[in-house]
């Protein structure tokens, strides 16, 4: 494989949840990004999905890129997908939503964590990025209580505003759309609309995994990637 892939992760998560995903795209140039406030990136004013792809646009480095999105990621990708389509080769959408919830439990969800930090909601959180049967979740529990509280809260008033239901049909590039059976935060037929909306789109649902299902099931989830890429 060649080219550039650039990597984008779920709210709460660093770029260092892509780790199971690295070999498989050896030969490539990967580009993994960070949100507002994770994995050590600064916290910039962002206010919604699309400032969070101008980001992405600028940090890519490459005229052109396939793109691999999980959650909030995914969302980037479908927003980068309608508006900027020249700049996009493939797209990866993983257990993500054109519209996620109800507004008001995202600006909750900010106020509680601008006030008490992300401990206050990491076992929550945990509980949704994986099935019961999943190993220790002590490394992924420190990637979560590293993010900044404001950068957080500002990706979560993002999600507030989110909805693409009724703009996905104007997606172009070739989409490969992964969705978790057990997965409580974009449960597999909330993934499946978006896989049925979006023209041509492959629907694959992984067994046995919840949110972060790249992570749960990366055998499987590195040869999808590979067979689409």
């Amino acid at each position: 494989m060649s080219g550039t892939v650039v990597l984008c992760g779920s709210l709460g998560s660093t770029s260092a949840m892509w780790a199971p995903q690295l070999p498989a795209l050896q030969g490539r140039r990967v580009v993994k990004i960070e949100h507002p406030g994770h994995g050590g990136a600064p916290v910039t004013d962002v206010q919604t999905v699309a400032d969070l792809a101008a980001r992405v646009l600028a940090e890519a480095g490459a005229d052109t890129f396939s793109f691999v999105g999980l959650s909030l990621g995914g969302a980037v990708g479908m927003r980068l997908a309608l508006d900027a389509p020249d700049r996009i080769e493939k797209l990866v959408l993983a257990c993500t939503a054109a519209r996620f919830g109800e507004p008001d439990a995202w600006h909750e969800r900010a106020a509680t964590v601008r006030e008490h930090g992300p401990a206050a909601i990491a076992d929550a959180v945990l509980a949704r990025w994986f099935s019961p049967g999943f190993g220790d979740v002590g490394e992924y529990r420190g990637m979560f209580l590293s993010v900044d509280p404001e950068g957080y809260a500002r990706c979560c008033e993002a999600l507030a505003r989110w909805d693409v239901r009724d703009e996905l049909a104007g997606i172009a590039a070739p989409t490969l759309v992964i969705a978790a059976s057990e997965d409580p935060s974009t449960p597999a037929p909330v993934v499946e609309a978006v896989a049925a909306a979006i023209p041509g789109a492959r629907l694959e649902v992984l067994t046995n995994a919840a949110h972060l299902v790249n992570v749960e099931r990366p055998a499987e989830f590195n040869r999808l990637l590979e067979e689409h890429l």
